[in-house]
């Protein structure tokens, strides 16, 4: 910005927004299960919060995996082949465990690169070896909106 001051002009710097970061925009009330937990289980809590994914976690609380809708149709085919209406699969036996993780203090538009590249709908934000939270595509398309009368 250019301000005149007695007849001389003077330029004040830019002020620079605050970063947006993914700790701003993730959910951090995460439904999370546990690797013995049926996919009947699943689908069940999924289908009523209305989600297509959630972290799982072992008894420490320590995230070893992920586990989706994807993941749960491969129980939900095994139970067409055996004419069996219940899908008592496992967790562990359907859920990623080669996950791809975030932190908190990414950039907002750096974690959507990496929604375009890696080709995910989820990613669960660690902090110090916790979860601390997700970001899930969803949040990302929520934030833009709000953010567009902001300088970037």
């Amino acid at each position: 910005m250019v301000k005149s001051f007695q007849g001389v002009r003077v330029v004040e710097p830019k002020k620079t927004a605050a970063p947006i970061l993914v700790q701003d925009h993730m959910s951090t009330n995460l439904v999370t299960f546990q690797p013995d937990d049926s996919i009947d289980h699943v689908l069940d809590l999924l289908t009523k919060r209305k989600i297509s994914g959630a972290p799982v976690i072992d008894q420490e609380g320590n995230l070893v995996g992920i586990i989706s809708e994807v993941d749960c149709l491969k129980e939900i085919i095994k139970g067409k082949y055996s004419n069996t209406p219940s899908f008592p699969g496992k967790v562990s036996e359907h859920m990623t465990t080669n996950v791809i993780t975030m932190k908190p203090d990414l950039s907002l538009f750096d974690a959507a690169q990496q929604f375009l590249d890696k080709k995910i709908r989820r990613f669960p934000v660690m902090k110090d070896g916790k979860l601390v939270g997700q970001l899930s595509l969803s949040d990302i398309i929520r934030a833009f909106p709000k953010l567009k009368d902001t300088t970037w």
